[in-house]
């Protein structure tokens, strides 16, 4: 079987599912990739199997179409508080851009009030934002960190990540036990080392540097 054209696939799929769910945009172009790969896709495993992926790729993407940014705004408050606020193991779970594979982890964000916080379930929210996009680790730490600051102004803001690539588990190397730590320190977490120590050893990682 050969791949059809997009207009073609479409045509087709929209015969074939009359008035039943509906179309995804995605549907068409997984079903030529299942197709190329060599697989049946009217057989029973597979029929629906276009339309599932599409979706998913939808949902694992969706921090396209939301603000991070507006997320926070909607939930500062202001405070006398002036300690170090750590929210820590945040579940992560992300796209690797390089080859759409998952990567996944744990991320651990602490910053020290000017004024203001965040309410702590925004925090998380901003997180999933970001990872529901294609993303290297690197670049998630970073964004996460710089959101915060620009949002609060706080003193400072240190972010650290975790995680396990499929990338590297399932192809090329394929090594299963290794894991790759990120951080981003900015304000007096990069300038202050007891700021930076403290956080790391309430955190639990200051002992893995």
């Amino acid at each position: 079987m050969t791949a059809l054209n997009a207009t073609e696939l479409l045509e087709e799929l929209e015969a074939e599912i009359g008035e039943g769910k509906p179309l995804e945009p995605l549907q068409p172009l997984v079903h030529n990739v299942l197709t190329l790969l060599g697989e049946d896709t009217g057989r029973d495993g597979l029929r629906d199997t276009p339309y599932r992926v599409a979706k998913a790729l939808r949902e694992l993407t969706r921090g396209y179409n939301q603000d991070p940014e507006e997320v926070l705004q909607s939930a500062l408050f202001d405070v006398t508080y002036d300690e170090m606020v750590i929210v820590k193991d945040i579940e992560v779970f992300s796209l690797c851009e390089h080859h759409m594979l998952p990567f996944f982890g744990a991320l651990h964000i602490a910053y020290i009030p000017n004024k203001k916080v965040i309410g702590l379930s925004k925090t998380a929210r901003m997180v999933d934002i970001f990872a529901r996009r294609l993303q290297i680790q690197e670049r998630l730490t970073q964004q996460i960190a710089e959101t915060i600051q620009r949002a609060i102004n706080p003193a400072g803001v240190g972010v650290i990540c975790e995680a396990q690539h499929l990338c590297m588990m399932m192809r090329g190397v394929e090594k299963q036990h290794s894991s790759t730590i990120t951080s981003a320190m900015l304000g007096v977490f990069r300038d202050n080392p007891q700021t930076r120590e403290e956080f790391l050893s309430l955190v639990g990682t200051g002992n893995r540097r």
